[in-house]
Parts: C-alpha cells; structure tokens; sequence
C-alpha cells in the first residue's frame, strides 16, 4: 500500500483525498500557494510545503516547484485530483519518471484521452461514435466558420486539452467566430496550460450523461452508473444526479458497456469518466475524463463505494474483489455545487471575497464534501467552488426534497453564492419530471428577479486570542502559537480582516446609464475592446475581465464617445474600479 501521497491540488478536491488517505493510514502532504498559507488543505495535511506564487501559473501549475517537494517530503505517490495537472501527461511522466506512482491512468491513457481530438479518433475506432467534429486543432476563425457553413450554426469551440465548460464558446454566426476562438484559447492556456481547440456540432436539446468506470492494472473494467449533469450554466455544471431520471435501463448498459470499450481502447487504469451527450434515445461520446470528476459523490452514494480508496488501491496494484454483475446501485443521490457567484438576475457573477459565516447543513443523508470553513477567503486566481452538498434518498423525489431541506440550513455569508439558483432549479416543473436538457438553464429558467440575499459584515473589535500562525523553515510549513488581535480571517485583506468582506456585485458596470465604467470584482483584465475616440452602443464590451478562471465582459450602459481607457491588457483591478469613461 503507499505510504505518503502528495496532493497536487487544492481546495474541495484536496480536502476529500486527505480525509480518505487518513482513513487508510496514509500520510498525507499538501502544497499551497502564497495566498493559500492558512486554507483547509493546510490545515488538514500532515506536511505542507510552500509552492511560492499567486496564480495557478506560479505555483500549482509549477512542475519544478512540485517536483523539488516530492523531493523534500519523501512522497511515493501523487494525486493531482481534478483541473490543474490532473489530466497534463508531461506532468504525469515527470512524476512516474522519479519511480514516483502516479494516482491515474498511464501516461499514454491521458495522451490519448486527455486530449479531446485524439479521443474522438479512438472512440471511433473502438465503434463508439461522437458528436460531428473535426478532428484537428484550429488555426484560426475561418476554419470555423467552414465547418458552420457545412453543419449549420451554432456551433461550439472546446479546449482540445479541458473540460468542465472551460475553454468552451458557444458560436452562433460567421462574424462571432475570431472573437470566441480567441477568447476560448485564452480561458484553455489559463486552467489547463494548453490553448489547442477544436470545434464539433452543438446539439440542440441535449442531456450531459456521464458514465464512471473503474479499471485496475489486471485487466478489470467495470461501469459504475450513470450520472445526469444537464443542469448548466456558461456549460459548466450547478447540479448533478445518479441515476438520470427517465433514463431506460437498456440505455444505460449499452452506455455502460460503450463506456468499457473506450477505456479499453486507450488501456485506460484507474477511476475515470466518460462522457456522453444523450438526445432523442441516443447518445454520442463526448469525451473521456481521464480523473476523478467533481460530482463523484453521487455515485458513491448509490453504489456504496468510496472512489477515492479505490484509485489509491489500483495505484497500489490491487486488483478490484468484484465484477460487473457485484455492482449494486441503490437510490437517488443528487449533488448541487456550491460556487462562489452571484446568481442575481440569472448573471452567476464571480464573488470572492471572505467567508464571514457558514454553517453546515445536517442530518440523515446528508453530506458536504467543501473546500472552505468559517474565516477562508476566496481568491480571484482559482476555481470559484466553495464545495458539494450532496443527499441520498429512497427515491428521486425524496432526494430532491432532503437537498432542499438542507440547502435551507446551509448558511454562508460574506461571498454571494449559486444555491438561490439551485433551489429555483430543484423546485422548478422541468427538473421535478426530468425533461430540462444542457440550455434549459439559460434558455428557459427565469431567473430575472433572482435576488441573493445581501451578506452581513464582522465587527471592528480586535481583543487578543491565542492563534496558531503558519512559519516556514526551508519552505516547510510549522505552526506556532502567539497571541495576536482577533481578525474574521488571518488570509484576508486589510478591508475583510476589520469586519469589511468584499464580495462581486451583481452587475457589469457602476449603475445604470453612467459613463464612468466600472469592474463589478477583483480580477485581471484580458482584453480592452475600445480606445479613445470609439463610438460605443449601450450593451458594448469595452474590457473583458478574468476572474476566478472566468472570462467576463464589461458593458457600457451609456452610448457615446470613449474619453479614457484606464486598464490594459494585464493589469489587475479591484472591485469598483474604473476602467473606461463614455461621454
């Protein structure tokens, strides 16, 4: 069995590989950026090591520097959990090239499947057919447009090396395409480190069916059940469940066994997922994630398995003590992710900022899998997912209704959350009969007098406590203990530290028909669409604004004549800042 796995991770997804590790007698050792020094996964892990850096790019994605801690800690094993390099072969051969185990599939598994062309190419050979594609990387805008001219519109551009919505653009015209294929490109290098696209056909009234599956190194692969993750928004998942609701069994093998064969094909070893776009009683093969997916949970729920212990189990070489046929599946288990957004109005705007409450929900079948406690800030330079709320139940109708009991104790402040979102989504006619599809979100959904509830602040008193402050010797986490004024978070900024969090607001300029244009959150700003002397429309882009992994545009709500551009491309903004004046 191993003896010590270094996370290369952070957040939720880290949290759970701790806690499973522990159970199993393993040590465990965490890696963290600058702004991570006090997060959960801190906290929890045996052994932390400083990465140094801000953003994903300075640290998590900093190959040497996770290297040289493998080095240090004497870690024989790696779990690089999900984004990041979870699905990155150099980093998969760096780390299997030091006689260091790799928590996954093979390097030339994730080679194949990692990358979303090449997956297509071997689910065809292995006689499972995909969605209508090319099979090449895109070059540039016209390319296209060529295979819209010949396929019809929409249309969507996807991150060749991605997944979770990331890197994905939705193109509904010829004039559109320039635009979002590099806006695609730029969100792909930013969460996977790779900007390669490609472009496929977009269904029109799909459902995201998902398949897991697990193989060990003796041959073994098994389908675990299916998973429904139709509940989207900017193509990125707010709910998911297991079993897909008005799903015929006779599907579901013929999806289970397709999903075998693919993995088959790639010698695939370990958890993984393959997902499918299911329409009108069939479904194609969208791609393979080639890792544990975020909505796990809901599988092991209804299976009884801890997928988690089973990827350390296969890393070690065990092979799996049950078949096919030992599979059970039991229930309804319904998981909604809890991002740090603000769903006012339907917009799902980024909200970082600190956590100055949370209180946990409870109760029979009811778990929380989250990344974030009391006092933890929210950056704006990762993933915004603050955790999953997952139930089971008996029966769909009863999950369905325990998850809305509990989101009803689930209590956070500070930051703006999705879960309004989730409860209008989970009481909605659609979801309760199962017939919404991947657009029902943004198609149907009204979510236009949504409102989050306002957050409450902290207080100015600052009496001593006694607090553990983190120290590094040689770039080893310790903790020592000091009395120190009492602050919400030792993480924050100065404003949230005196009781002022800071969270994103609900809209995408400073009010309605000002000139003076202002970001509505922390971030960086990628790209400015405007300079002095332009003529802008209301509803114009004038910048466009990364923030936690996003890309988000600036309208203008005032027509006019652009006097200043106060930003370019590169630099970072807080909240309420201006960026361009219309007169």
């Amino acid at each position: 069995m191993l003896k010590k796995v270094l996370i290369a991770n952070r957040g939720e997804i880290a949290v759970r590989v701790i806690r499973t590790c522990r159970e199993m007698g393993i040590a465990t050792v965490a890696v963290y950026s600058e702004l991570d020094r006090e997060a959960m996964h801190v906290r929890l892990a045996d052994e932390a090591y400083a990465l140094g850096g801000q953003t994903a790019a300075e640290s998590y994605l900093n190959t040497e520097a996770i290297l040289d801690v493998i080095e240090r800690s004497g870690a024989d094993a790696v779990h690089p959990g999900y984004g990041f390099f979870s699905e990155n072969t150099d980093f998969a051969r760096a780390i299997t090239a030091r006689g260091v185990t790799f928590i996954g599939p093979p390097p030339e598994a994730i080679e194949v499947m990692g990358d979303k062309i090449s997956s297509r190419i071997a689910a065809q050979a292995a006689g499972v057919s995909g969605v209508p594609g090319r099979n090449d990387t895109l070059t540039s805008g016209d390319e296209v447009v060529a295979f819209g001219n010949e396929y019809g519109w929409p249309v969507a551009i996807k991150a060749a090396y991605g997944g979770g919505g990331r890197g994905m653009k939705v193109v509904h015209s010829a004039e559109e395409a320039a635009e979002l294929l590099e806006s695609a490109q730029r969100e792909a290098l930013s969460y996977f480190g790779r900007s390669e696209c490609y472009v496929e056909r977009y269904l029109t009234w799909p459902r995201h069916v998902e398949m897991q599956v697990l193989a060990d190194t003796h041959g073994n692969v098994l389908w675990l059940g299916e998973r429904d993750c139709s509940a989207q928004r900017r193509h990125q998942k707010l709910i998911e469940e297991s079993p897909a609701p008005n799903f015929p069994d006779e599907v579901r093998r013929a999806m289970g066994e397709a999903a075998v064969k693919v993995s088959k094909a790639c010698g695939y070893v370990n958890a993984g997922t393959v997902e499918f776009l299911f329409q009108d009683g069939e479904f194609f093969f969208l791609e393979m994630n080639t890792r544990l997916q975020v909505e796990h949970p809901v599988t092991e729920l209804v299976t009884g398995l801890d997928l988690v212990e089973w990827q350390l189990r296969i890393a070690a070489g065990e092979a799996l003590p049950f078949g096919q046929d030992d599979i059970e599946r039991r229930g309804h288990a319904i998981e909604v992710r809890i991002n740090a957004e603000d769903p006012t109005g339907g917009r799902f705007t980024p909200s970082p900022g600190l956590i100055t409450k949370f209180n946990e929900p409870s109760g029979p079948g009811v778990r929380l899998d989250a990344g974030y406690a009391e006092g933890d800030s929210i950056s704006q330079y990762y993933d915004n997912l603050i955790g999953k709320l997952i139930v089971w139940g008996p029966d769909r109708d009863r999950a369905r209704r325990r998850l809305l009991r509990a989101i009803e104790e689930t209590q956070i402040e500070g930051v703006a959350t999705t879960l309004p979102a989730d409860v209008a989504i989970l009481e909605h006619p659609d979801f309760v009969e199962g017939i919404h599809s991947t657009k029902w979100v943004e198609e149907v959904l009204d979510l236009s007098g949504l409102k989050a509830e306002p957050t409450a602040g902290g207080t100015d008193e600052e009496p001593l406590v006694r607090r553990s402050v983190t120290a590094e010797v040689n770039g080893r986490r310790v903790n020592v203990q000091l009395w120190l004024p009492e602050v919400v978070g030792t993480a924050a900024p100065a404003a949230a530290a005196k009781g002022k969090p800071r969270r994103g607001g609900g809209g995408s300029v400073a009010g309605a028909g000002s000139g003076a244009i202002s970001v509505p959150m922390q971030g960086t700003i990628v790209k400015v669409s405007v300079a002095v002397g332009d003529t802008v429309e209301v509803g114009q882009t004038v910048v466009i604004l990364e923030a936690m992994k996003m890309e988000n545009s600036v309208n203008t709500e005032k027509a006019g004549t652009v006097k200043e551009v106060r930003v370019a491309a590169g630099d970072s903004v807080s909240a309420g800042d201006v960026v361009v004046v219309v007169e």
